[in-house]
């Protein structure tokens, strides 16, 4: 049975998830956190939909297997691509995955012009096609995938003349057309607000999805009867597939805090820890 003092089991493809991980940290900091960087798969945004979801079925097993007692799908191309296949494929694991926050968007803009930043599995798939039928009637939503945006935040290139490049190209021709809110659709790009504030001006709202996302994660544990209540913050344990000493290096940048990091190495379908020189030791 799960306790209360598990984990939480937090997954993204990269660091981005480190932006709802730093959100859950404010909102439950007696909350236990085991968060998982598929950094060698990164980004997801531009695979194939199976893909994607044989890699976050592979996680969530992973992560169940070391205890976590709720799973956050800190991913939106992650989420689009598998959320509904992990709850029927784990139905005693409660999830909490990404959607884009156009519905908070089309109830707020004045203009009747949203923009919304996103990788291309999110635009391909159902959950965001939903989002946007259900709620954005009558208003006009604009696109766009910021190709190279992922890489340059895992790269902890976040005010550089190239990122802003690249945010100026997606967003100039939307502010043309009029938008006064700017959805992020990827759990990457929180960690670029400030450029991306500094080109749409103090007019348009950018909207970050992460304090949602961290209270959905704490009402479902408070349901459950599963939040720690203890007075003590809880730990951080952190697993990547890229390069530990790399996600050390941003740890103290993104999230403002550090733990121990294992790295874990794919083989086929299966993920397999590693020792501390990259030598496979164990599959879980």
């Amino acid at each position: 049975m799960v306790s209360a003092n598990a984990p939480i089991g937090i997954f993204d493809s990269g660091v981005g998830g480190l932006s709802v991980l730093k959100e859950i940290r404010l909102q439950m900091p007696t909350e236990s956190v085991l968060y998982f960087a598929d950094q060698g798969h990164v980004p997801y945004g531009p695979r194939g939909l199976a893909e994607v979801r044989m890699f976050s079925e592979q996680i969530t097993r992973f992560l169940l297997g070391l205890g976590a007692k709720l799973i956050v799908v800190a991913c939106n191309a992650a989420s689009a691509a598998a959320l509904q296949y992990l709850r029927q494929t784990f139905p005693a694991t409660a999830f909490v995955g990404m959607e884009p926050a156009v519905k908070p968007a089309a109830e707020s803009t004045h203009s009747g012009v949203v923009g919304v930043l996103a990788t291309p599995a999110t635009f391909q798939g159902a959950l965001y096609a939903s989002v946007v039928e259900r709620f954005a009637s009558g208003v006009t939503i604009l696109q766009d995938t910021c190709p190279g945006l992922v890489a340059k935040i895992e790269n902890g290139d976040l005010d550089s003349p190239a990122t802003r490049k690249i945010l100026e190209k997606a967003l100039h021709p939307m502010l043309k057309q009029g938008i006064d809110t700017v959805v992020l659709g990827c759990t990457h790009y929180p960690f670029v607000i400030p450029l991306i504030k500094k080109v749409v001006g103090p007019e348009v709202r950018v909207i970050d999805p992460a304090p949602a996302v961290a209270r959905q994660a704490g009402r479902l544990l408070e349901t459950a009867g599963l939040r720690d209540t203890s007075i003590h913050s809880g730990g951080l344990r952190f697993f990547t597939s890229g390069e530990a000493a790399r996600l050390a290096l941003y740890l103290p940048k993104l999230l403002g805090e550090v733990g121990e990091i294992r790295q874990i190495v794919w083989m086929g379908n299966e993920i397999h820890l590693a020792d501390s020189v990259g030598r496979i030791y164990s599959q879980v």
